[in-house]
């Protein structure tokens, strides 16, 4: 581990005090007993040769508010805050992590390979928006057949509505949400319900309002520059702070909250053109904690590079990742299902790229791409399916489209549970986002609650902006008014009535079948076999693990097809989403399948068959 930096509460009222700030000539503590005194204390930190500053004060009980006078003239709060009680602008408060009676002790992390991940904003998947408020929900997820809870980032952002990738203190817990203690409660009852719990984080950027960190240190460098301006210094000078600063915070959440896996925001904004890529270095750090600890952790990268260095091991020029997301087979099976074809789908929207997906994972793999204008991606057909995340939504390709749209609005029923066996039943980690698997009426929209006037003018216009990639009319919602956030609360209630439970039932089920047949526990692609047919719009996938076989078939065409890729063999019939009792519109396939019987298929259904002999 490296610098311990923040706020850290000690035994007999006593404080340490630790902040990087290597340019500045002086820097001041000033203590508030609570948030009614008066007055403040103030004392002088000691700065080391690498530009830490340090006291240990005494007097100094948890709850204290305090922040930094920097030079002798601007005060600011800690940019290690564990807390902002009085928002972002506010001062910091100390806080003691050692409080917690935590009940996990027997908790193993279970496998990646295991993960069925559900991605969840705190703030709209319960209409109370607060970490405990998603306790009651655990079992049900856990019943569904779900293994780990996604959480969208939690650190502290301006005001209480937020997607969170605004937050400005990566250390803090949002406020709103609960804070630390509603955070760790929840962590704790999820492991109660054999559930792991993922946390996205952002080391990309910090958020536009309440970041002060230009003031302490060089966090950033003018070398590079993101979509939220320049970018953070990674292999500038003075940039082992910048590094520092991330990787404690990697161990915070693993350390002190016992949070089994970290999502990594965009690392293709993150830039590292060192010797070691921080991403190679987090991925060493974390595997040795793990296993000093005895408790495994993982890192998911969110990358739109389509690039295997990310996942590939070190001693083949990896940064050692464990896995990363692949945004070409959600846009795959977006553009088959929504017939759209404006900005990134124009890549998309063939029978072709998906079985490219599914056989190879990245359909852009050293390819020229028409939206890119270039050459994109390189091939990861070496990497086994476990190392990559699947999804048919989440909250990027629902609500960065500006009507906020999920799939229940733009395909049918039967296209909803073809989009779920494709998630489910691929070689990869599936990842649903939250009431995806009851076909949610809500739609989830960008929403913010800044109190900058003119950033939020900015938001609005940056919206528009970015929807003219798509050519799209009109104006999207206003990102700043509670209405637009009040209408992305889910509709819970919804999960058990009519289509909704039918919807909900075929997810579960799929689930059971992932679990329990050995074919779709093997990520291994010598082990798959991937047949399709671009005129009749039809797909079929047989994977295999020794003796035990698995057929899947797919139409994709609005008129019922036969398939003439049929494997040979006797098979018997698990699933079909065009019977009845899935309200379908009827199935043609017989419950004993072989070759010589033919299979006509009813349009857009899928189903899956298992061998009984060859």
């Amino acid at each position: 581990m490296g610098k311990s930096i923040g706020a850290k509460a000690l035994p007999e009222n006593r404080c340490q005090f630790t902040v990087w700030a290597p340019l500045l000539e002086s820097v001041t503590v000033n203590i508030w007993d609570t948030a009614e005194t008066p007055a403040a204390r103030s004392l002088p930190l000691q700065k080391d040769d690498l530009g830490y500053w340090e006291i240990v004060a005494d007097g100094v009980q948890p709850g204290a508010l305090y922040n930094f006078r920097l030079n002798g003239e601007t005060e600011r709060p800690d940019p290690m805050s564990r807390c902002q009680p009085e928002g972002v602008h506010g001062r910091s408060q100390v806080v003691d992590l050692t409080t917690h009676g935590w009940r996990d002790a027997d908790w193993q992390n279970r496998p990646l390979d295991q993960y069925v991940c559900y991605e969840l904003h705190v703030g709209t998947f319960t209409s109370e928006g607060t970490f405990e408020a998603i306790i009651p929900r655990l079992a049900e997820l856990q019943d569904l057949g779900i293994t780990a809870i996604e959480l969208m980032p939690v650190a502290q952002f301006p005001g209480d509505r937020n997607w969170g990738y605004d937050g400005a203190y990566p250390f803090a817990v949002q406020t709103s949400y609960g804070g630390i203690d509603g955070l760790k409660r929840l962590v704790d009852a999820c492991h109660q319900q054999g559930l792991a719990v993922i946390l996205d984080v952002v080391y990309n950027h910090f958020g536009p309002e309440g970041n002060y960190t230009r003031d302490f240190a060089p966090y950033f460098t003018e070398h590079y520059h993101t979509p939220w301006g320049a970018a953070m210094n990674f292999d500038d000078a003075y940039s082992y702070g910048v590094r520092n600063f991330v990787l404690e915070n990697v161990f915070y959440w693993l350390r002190d909250f016992h949070i089994d896996a970290l999502r990594l925001d965009a690392v293709h904004a993150i830039y590292d053109y060192g010797a070691k890529h921080i991403l190679a270095e987090m991925a060493e750090a974390v595997l040795a904690y793990g296993e000093a600890q005895g408790r495994s952790h993982y890192l998911i990268a969110e990358s739109d590079l389509n690039d295997g260095r990310v996942i590939r091991p070190a001693d083949q020029g990896g940064h050692g990742i464990d896995a990363q997301w692949s945004d070409d087979f959600h846009h795959c099976l977006h553009s088959l299902l929504s017939g759209e074809r404006a900005g990134y789908y124009q890549d998309f929207g063939k029978i072709e790229h998906l079985a490219q997906a599914w056989n190879r994972t990245f359909v852009y793999n050293w390819r020229y791409s028409t939206f890119r204008r270039r050459w994109h991606g390189n091939d990861v057909s070496d990497r086994p399916g476990s190392q990559f995340v699947v999804c048919g939504q989440n909250h990027d390709q629902v609500g960065n489209r500006m009507l906020g749209e999920r799939l229940t609005q733009l395909t049918t029923f039967e296209g909803l549970k073809l989009a779920a066996a494709n998630v489910l039943l691929v070689p990869a980690i599936p990842l649903l986002f939250m009431g995806e698997e009851y076909g949610e009426d809500a739609p989830f929209w960008y929403f913010i609650s800044h109190t900058d006037a003119d950033l939020v003018q900015a938001v609005r216009a940056g919206r528009k902006r970015e929807f003219a990639d798509f050519h799209l009319a009109g104006d999207p919602p206003e990102a700043a008014s509670q209405e637009t956030f009040d209408r992305c609360v889910l509709h819970w209630e919804q999960r058990h009535q009519e289509h909704h439970g039918v919807l909900r039932a075929f997810y579960r089920e799929l689930l059971t079948l992932r679990r329990s047949l050995p074919p779709l526990a093997n990520f291994d692609r010598a082990d798959l076999e991937v047949n399709y047919d671009e005129a009749q719009r039809w797909l079929t996938v047989r994977r295999w693990r020794d003796v035990d076989e698995v057929w899947i078939c797919m139409n994709w065409n609005p008129e019922a097809i036969a398939p003439t890729s049929l494997p040979t063999g006797l098979w018997e019939k698990l699933i079909d989403s065009a019977e009845a009792r899935w309200q379908g519109p009827g199935s043609a396939l017989p419950e004993k399948f072989s070759a010589a019987l033919g299979a006509t298929m009813a349009p857009f259904s899928v189903a899956l068959y298992r061998r009984l002999a060859r």
